[in-house]
């Protein structure tokens, strides 16, 4: 093991020389606090970024182990030590220096969710930060100095502000970790209360905009505020803040289960409140205003998505009787259309053990979600193939236990099926089920119920691991995270803009390592998509995230993997165009 001076005499000596040179850096430097190990050097400026291990012995840096003392605390102890990272580059980096990345430092931290990541790990007496870094050059020559200043100068300053206690904000550390433990007590006890989401009472669900995720500012929007007749507390380890003190003791609405619409005007505040249910399967930072938003972790979006692949799913509940007579209990299609995509999303969300689905009017089928008296005078049953989703909701819950959210502004139909009614006035909940019901009684909607055989259970299917390649020819296998919604795996794109609860890009970054995984190792023409689903999980929960790098050597990066859930794995299996499922008999 080197010197942090021969780290510095090595980058002196490269001054001037060509860049692939930078590749005798790799190794492991021990400096005064921590050492430093280089895993990669990137090959040109312009490449991917050089990656790099920071690790401290505990007693170095100081953080008092009650921060990790479970596993919840440690995700949230790691997230917050990565953005302290983060947070401290700029205070210490110019900036480039020199062309591509050259003189650049990152870390991998997410955005207003806290997501399980390898970025920080906490290892037995040591910490360890992986980063990533770009190797000064002008052009293709190496700037020794640069680098030395980069290396052996502003490393050592980054760890002494973000990952030494003395230097920590320690009551931000403390309340930043606290607040993750609330929002997952109260995610454990919603099952308990009869409950599927919670909005507690003074969360901020406006956004800047639709392309920040930051809350909007609190002049400037009106606090939740549960009404009484759907009021629930929930008691929590760690104080929270209010305006008239603390308390342990947080209340705010609960939403039962069974089907749940969510009505009133437009543009107030109707599908804010869903995209923060669809967020809630995730604890927030603190200040981000939803951090009291909470959703069961089972809780699947759902979206009409024309023109996906389907492959193998029996969607006979919802269509039957294609034109031409074409099946649906082996239904497949290249190009599917609005109604078939989302019946499609619904059935491989339960088959992985969805138990509540989110649905919004403005981003579904017409003609999947209802049909009026007036469409079903003039249209007969006999021609319609489509079993609309108001015919099935309730059905799905007393059948199935599978519970409904679902934002509808333009028909009243769903007050014949629903058991809660919220209206949004002004971005305020009201509890308008009473209303709603009666209106339901006294306007009958004259429309009959089309449904001709009830709902069967989900056919199970297992993917052929030969139809799942991520390599091209004889190469290595190629998968790349252009962005959280996009993925490329060998040949194929995989476009995931429809799965609306995939947030981050080293998410869809794990997905594409997990589904290499699992076609070289765990499809073996037995295994059903739920039973490949369990396996990844409990890879993760037994070996941690790093078990699906393609990097040899167990500790080494990546520190850019955040995880997914199991829904989002296996919607973006169901995208991957060449894939080929069987059904099991």
């Amino acid at each position: 093991m080197k010197s942090q001076s021969d780290l510095r005499q090595q980058l002196l000596k490269l001054d001037g020389r060509g860049y692939k040179a930078y590749k005798i850096l790799e190794g492991s430097y021990v400096f005064d606090i921590f050492t430093l190990f280089i895993d990669h050097v990137q090959g040109d400026p312009f490449a991917e970024p050089s990656e790099a291990r920071i690790r401290l012995s505990n007693s170095v840096a100081g953080f008092p182990e009650d921060l990790w003392s479970n596993k919840v605390r440690a995700v949230a102890f790691r997230d917050f030590l990565a953005r302290s990272v983060f947070s401290a580059i700029p205070l210490v980096v110019p900036g480039q220096r020199g062309i591509g990345k050259s003189g650049l430092i990152t870390i991998d931290v997410g955005g207003q969710e806290v997501l399980e990541r390898t970025a920080v790990i906490i290892g037995d007496g040591w910490l360890e930060a992986r980063i990533e870094f770009g190797l000064p050059a002008r052009g293709r020559t190496i700037m020794g100095k640069q680098a030395e200043v980069m290396l052996c100068q502003e490393i050592p300053q980054i760890v002494t502000q973000a990952m030494q206690w003395e230097q920590s904000s320690q009551t931000v550390c403390r309340l930043f970790i606290d607040q993750i433990e609330n929002f997952n007590s109260i995610q454990s006890q919603l099952p308990s209360k009869g409950l599927v989401a919670f909005v507690a009472d003074e969360a901020i669900l406006p956004r800047v905009s639709g392309v920040s995720d930051r809350p909007l500012v609190e002049s400037q929007v009106t606090k939740w505020h549960a009404p009484d007749s759907l009021a629930v507390s929930f008691q929590v380890p760690h104080l929270i803040q209010y305006v008239e003190g603390q308390s342990k003791m947080v209340r705010g609405l609960g939403i039962p289960q069974g089907v749940t619409v969510i009505v009133g005007g437009g543009y107030h505040g109707k599908s804010t409140l869903l995209q923060a249910l669809q967020r809630g399967v995730y604890p927030h930072i603190p200040s981000d205003g939803r951090e009291m938003v909470v959703t069961v972790p089972d809780a699947v979006k759902i979206r009409a998505e024309d023109g996906r692949r389907i492959e193998q799913v029996d969607i006979s509940g919802f269509i039957q009787h294609l034109p031409h007579g074409g099946s649906t209990k082996t239904f497949s299609s290249d190009d599917a259309s609005g109604s078939t995509s989302q019946a499609t999303g619904i059935l491989e969300a339960l088959e992985v053990g969805a138990q509540v689905l989110l649905l919004d009017e403005d981003t579904s089928a017409t003609n999947f979600m209802v049909r009026d008296s007036r469409m079903q005078a003039l249209v007969k049953r006999t021609h319609e193939p489509i079993t609309p989703f108001l015919d099935r909701v309730r059905e799905l819950y007393e059948g199935f236990g599978v519970s409904t959210i679902l934002v509808m502004g333009g028909c009243g139909d769903y007050f014949d099926v629903a058991d809660t009614v919220i209206m949004m006035d002004e971005f305020s909940p009201l509890d308008v089920t009473a209303e709603a019901h009666a209106v339901a009684s006294r306007l009958p909607s004259n429309r009959q119920r089309e449904v001709s055989e009830p709902l069967a259970g989900i056919v199970p299917r297992i993917p052929q691991g030969d139809s799942v390649s991520a390599t091209k020819g004889r190469h290595k296998p190629k998968i790349v995270a252009r962005s959280f919604d996009e993925l490329v795996f060998g040949h194929e794109v995989i476009n995931l803009l429809g799965v609306e609860q995939l947030i981050d890009r080293s998410q869809t970054r794990a997905i594409g390592q997990m589904l290499h995984v699992a076609a070289t190792g765990l499809m073996d023409e037995v295994r059903t998509m739920k039973e490949i689903m369990d396996c990844l999980e409990n890879l993760i929960d037994e070996q941690g995230l790093e078990v699906f790098s393609f990097f040899p050597t167990p500790g080494r990066h990546p520190g850019n993997f955040a995880r997914p859930r199991r829904f989002e794995i296996a919607a973006t299996l169901n995208r991957l165009r060449t894939v080929r499922m069987r059904q099991k008999s």
